[in-house]
């Protein structure tokens, strides 16, 4: 571990705040003006860097690691997602990660919700409608979405926010299936009222709505394919508040064209900000700029585990919210 005030270079501009004190703790570069670095950037950043502070945007693969020189020895992530990371690779170099779990979990249920009724209430059709001027007054047949009482709602991915998603879906009346790598503890079913299906497939055939809410890891990529999209029900509609990574989004934007699925609530995408133009074009489905955990109270929760990790790291010790690749 470096002796003295360790240097350390974030990313990204984060919550006044949180720079302010970083600022205090460390020898800090923030980031100004707030644009994503390069790939050359982010390897400079890594070679005078006693911890970097990276995001999700930023990609840190094997290749860059092997530059980053023998400064480095903390990548203290500002996210509890590491798939941008290569966290293998880092462990071999001796260069610990840390991340920030926990934090984003009743924000990101929240905008799952959201992003349901959003969709099944066909929420941006009626906003499109009122923001042009073309609402002609109330009628018995305009604007029917569907009822949340009764639905069955399929969690893929049962973890923190699977289960707050599960949570909030009980309040609204809706029945709580969940598919997961493991089965939740007894009293985490009996809580929610949820059934297991060791099957994705037996679960994803019998959904009303679909919640992707598991990581992007090698098993979970592409795990709703074209085969398993096939298998949605003509009424069933997906969310995805997780990583775009999880679904096969040009799969997903041909069964949406083709009416095999009713609708679809997205906040992440396969390729970043890159969206497949076709998916802009449908009625039946709502775009977010990731937005699932932007809140201020979660950034500044967020900057301050980071903090944490660092700081118990310039202490001596092992970041409480250490990154093993057992883990992932």
């Amino acid at each position: 571990m470096p002796v003295g005030r360790l240097c350390v270079v974030v990313t990204r501009r984060l919550p006044e705040v949180v720079e302010t004190r970083m600022k205090e703790l460390f020898d800090v570069e923030l980031r100004d003006p707030d644009v994503k670095m390069t790939r050359d950037e982010l390897v400079k950043a890594m070679s005078r860097a006693d911890v970097l502070v990276p995001c999700v945007t930023d990609q840190i693969d094997a290749a860059m690691l092997g530059q980053a020189g023998e400064k480095l020895k903390l990548i203290a992530n500002y996210g509890a997602g590491v798939d941008h990371i290569d966290v293998a690779t880092a462990r071999q170099r001796g260069i610990l990660v840390s991340n920030t779990p926990g934090v984003v979990t009743e924000d990101t249920a929240d905008m799952t919700l959201a992003l349901i009724l959003a969709v099944t209430r066909r929420i941006p059709e009626g906003l499109a409608e009122m923001q042009a001027g073309n609402w002609a007054g109330w009628a018995p047949m305009a604007h029917l979405g569907g009822r949340l009482r009764g639905r069955r709602l399929g969690i893929l991915g049962m973890g923190r926010i699977g289960q707050a998603v599960a949570r909030r879906a009980r309040a609204f009346g809706m029945q709580i299936h969940y598919h997961n790598r493991k089965r939740v503890r007894p009293e985490i079913e009996t809580e929610l009222e949820a059934t297991y299906w060791e099957s994705l497939d037996q679960m994803v055939s019998r959904m009303d709505i679909i919640s992707v809410n598991c990581p992007h890891t090698p098993s979970t990529f592409h795990l709703m394919n074209a085969r398993r999209l096939k298998l949605m029900k003509p009424t069933a509609v997906i969310v995805n508040t997780s990583r775009g990574e999880v679904i096969d989004e040009n799969a997903l934007t041909r069964g949406l064209r083709a009416g095999e699925i009713a609708g679809a609530g997205l906040d992440v995408f396969e390729h970043g900000h890159e969206i497949n133009p076709r998916l802009r074009e449908l009625q039946n489905v709502v775009l977010l700029p990731h937005m699932g955990s932007a809140t201020v109270e979660g950034r500044v929760e967020m900057g301050e585990k980071v903090i944490i990790n660092i700081k118990t790291f310039a202490d001596g010790h092992r970041p409480p919210d250490q990154v093993l690749p057992g883990m992932l």
